[in-house]
């Protein structure tokens, strides 16, 4: 009975990846990657000669068709993504489902490691034992509806946010009487902490704009 891996893949530091994940990377017969060139380096640096195919948000749907034809002949597949945990606000949860409909009898098996949800909320130091977790903002329609909801809500807010909108992002959280927690770049050679007030965590990064480049996570709390 075939089985379609869901591996995670280090978010920053490529010693993140799990002996589990190299083997399994290394048995399959196809790798799925968001994007190959990306992959090629973490499957360089372990030795990884796995032939790889494309898959990503954009992809069509012939590549799910891809997928399932290759379990259904009996083939083992992994899936990864550019970094992180596959389906967590990356490309994977359409596959998956796809694959859970459409071909029953394969096996979808977790290969959990790197996230960067879980990397920062474990060092966050917020009481953050429940949260509401919105992955990626939208970039227009629905935004201010979700910094309404972060505005009036009781839970602790965790997402994924850009460069490219962090600064707006902390102007629309400017007058809220909560704390912003951003972690940067975790696990990489720039990571970075700051909290307080989104006024004062927004001068910060004017402060210091070699600071508004990579990847953010943002808590509210």
């Amino acid at each position: 009975m075939a089985t379609l891996y869901i591996v995670a893949t280090p978010i920053g530091n490529l010693e993140d990846i799990t002996l589990r994940a190299i083997r399994i990377l290394k048995e399959v017969a196809v790798v799925f990657c968001e994007d190959t060139r990306t992959s090629r380096v973490l499957f360089s640096k372990y030795d990884i000669k796995t032939p790889t195919e494309s898959f990503h948000a954009q992809s069509p749907l012939s590549k799910i068709d891809r997928v399932i034809e290759l379990l259904k002949e009996g083939k083992d597949i992994a899936l990864v993504t550019d970094a992180g945990t596959p389906g967590i606000s990356d490309p994977g949860m359409v596959l998956v489902s796809e694959v859970r409909s459409r071909a029953p009898e394969v096996i979808v098996a977790a290969v959990p490691g790197p996230s960067a949800l879980t990397a920062a909320v474990s060092i966050a130091g917020k009481p953050l034992h429940e949260f509401v977790f919105l992955g990626f903002l939208p970039h227009k329609k629905g935004r201010q509806t979700l910094f309404d909801e972060i505005r009036a809500g009781e839970r602790p807010y965790v997402f994924y946010e850009s460069p490219h909108r962090i600064e707006k992002t902390l102007e629309s959280l400017k007058g809220m009487p909560k704390t912003v927690t951003i972690l940067r770049e975790l696990t990489k050679m720039h990571e970075s902490y700051v909290s307080g007030t989104a006024e004062e965590v927004l001068a910060s990064f004017r402060n210091n704009p070699g600071t508004l480049r990579g990847e953010f996570v943002v808590i509210v709390s």
